[in-house]
């Protein structure tokens, strides 16, 4: 947009647009951005979205801003890719860190994981080296030069593991990743579809394992519950127990679900990341904010 502004270049004759992981542009706050490079267009054009959910804000946001919207669906919008066998382990907080390289042994390279904090990141990267792993890091306090050089040996196959936060949960494409741990559960349920969506891909299988325990939020894990139980995973014990009043939820067709975040285990009326998004609006009335609720690189 700075290019466009500054006259630099300039969309007169483009007629195609096209906005990847646009779930994600809108929750970090993009969408009156979006809307300004729209106005440059001087002709007629089609714009295409794409995304691996289709919460209501994006349903919201194709309808006002596009010209009698399609939808295409492949599978549900939302829904987790059947080529990922899913394995959901418990693990206790302190244990994680030790398990993590008996869980390496389950597929060969390269396997990808993922953590919630910078500092986490770091710290299992650490770990990794000392017990002679092949890893790099990627977060988003490195460099842009040292990202770029951590990405280029994982995709080359230099390195054999990625830690990354949900910075490599879009827009990054790595071919036949075997495997993708995560370290701890998202905070929501969108983000663990995209992050287990490194794998699998392209007709291809691949395992995701997650750990879990009792410091993750419990809406989150209804989500992950249903979510197994719609791709027809083994669901563990641990979220077995869990008291679900909404397991019909799952088979309830196109009106299932939250219809905020997608989640297959909670009503929009109970919906965390909603209530999470409605406080942080009520805060930051009369400032501008680009930062998502949700932001998982922190």
């Amino acid at each position: 947009m700075d290019l466009l502004d500054k006259k630099i270049m300039n969309l007169d004759v483009c007629r195609y647009l096209s906005l990847d992981e646009a779930d994600r542009m809108i929750d970090l706050g993009f969408e009156e951005d979006i809307r300004t490079i729209f106005s440059y267009f001087k002709c007629q054009r089609q714009t295409l979205l794409f995304s691996a959910t289709m919460p209501k804000k994006i349903q919201n946001f194709a309808r006002s801003a596009l010209v009698q919207p399609v939808t295409i669906n492949v599978g549900r919008a939302g829904a987790a890719n059947l080529d990922v066998i899913q394995e959901v382990e418990y693990v206790k907080q302190e244990a994680k860190v030790l398990y993590l390289l008996e869980c390496l042994q389950k597929t060969p390279p390269p396997v990808l994981i993922f953590s919630e904090k910078k500092s986490e990141v770091d710290d299992i990267h650490e770990y990794l080296l000392l017990k002679g792993v092949q890893a790099v890091a990627i977060h988003g306090g490195k460099d842009q030069e040292d990202r770029q050089w951590a990405v280029r040996e994982f995709k080359e196959l230099r390195k054999d593991v990625l830690v990354a936060t949900d910075i490599a949960s879009k827009g990054l494409d790595f071919n036949n990743i075997q495997h993708i741990i995560n370290y701890d559960m998202p905070n929501d349920i969108e983000n663990y579809v995209h992050r287990i969506g490194r794998t699998g891909r392209c007709g291809k299988t691949g395992i995701a394992t997650t750990f879990i325990n009792k410091a993750c939020e419990e809406s989150v894990l209804r989500d992950l519950k249903a979510l197994l139980m719609e791709a027809k995973q083994r669901v563990p014990p641990f979220l077995t127990a869990i008291d679900s009043l909404n397991d019909d939820l799952v088979d309830l067709g196109d009106d299932h679900g939250c219809a905020y975040c997608g989640g297959l285990g909670h009503r929009i009326t109970d919906c965390p990341k909603l209530e999470a998004f409605q406080q942080k609006q009520a805060g930051t009335i009369g400032r501008k904010d680009y930062l998502a609720s949700s932001a998982a690189d922190w």
